[in-house]
């Protein structure tokens, strides 16, 4: 590939990410499920409840990621926020995967490790991963908050979820960009509601 033409392809994926966010930021629907998320979760916390987080590939990476800005921090010093991905323990994946089936390698740690009360964040850019609908039904039953994050399309995963996080595109790529903005953003409306910066002066 010549120089120019991968500059070409460099330009267009600014371009198109660009034009992603600003058709989210323009989603009244959009920005009202991130703070309806963050205040469910702020609400669950405060009850002495926690978050469960699910995704496969690059959404298993975003999954770990919001564990990890609850548990350690975000922007600010304060107490950890209880926050666990399913996607990292890898005897207990291969585990449930071999005897159970792939399939299962969410549902079996939401029914071992979640309560009622808690909320399940389940990831997936084409809303119809087998493994993220079955923690999802897994958590229903248990009377896990459900939260569905996909892309804009009418899957499984949006019908299911209590709450449901659409980006504004159906290409993964774009769909994973747009899911660590908002997952941002709600960390950090979490962060705020639990610990209020203290006011210098």
């Amino acid at each position: 590939m010549f120089k120019s033409e991968a500059l070409r392809v460099a330009q267009s994926h600014l371009v198109e990410s660009q034009n992603v966010v600003s058709t989210a930021i323009a989603d009244a629907p959009f920005i009202e499920s991130i703070v309806d998320i963050s205040t469910l979760v702020t609400t669950r916390l405060r009850a002495g409840n926690k978050v469960l987080f699910a995704g496969n590939g690059g959404s298993a990476a975003d999954a770990q990621h919001m564990a990890g800005e609850f548990v350690s921090r975000l922007n600010y010093d304060r107490d950890p926020i209880a926050g666990l991905a399913l996607t990292t323990d890898t005897s207990v994946l291969t585990a449930i995967g071999n005897d159970y089936g792939y399939e299962h390698v969410f549902a079996r740690q939401v029914r071992g490790l979640g309560k009622e009360g808690d909320i399940l964040i389940a990831i997936s850019t084409s809303g119809q991963s087998a493994n993220i609908i079955a923690a999802v039904t897994a958590a229903e039953v248990m009377g896990i908050h459900t939260v569905g994050f996909t892309g804009s399309a009418q899957t499984e995963l949006g019908e299911l979820c209590d709450i449901v996080l659409r980006a504004p595109s159906t290409k993964t790529p774009l769909i994973q960009q747009i899911h660590i903005v908002a997952a941002h953003a709600i960390c950090e409306l979490v962060e705020l509601s639990l610990f209020p910066k203290k006011q210098s002066g």
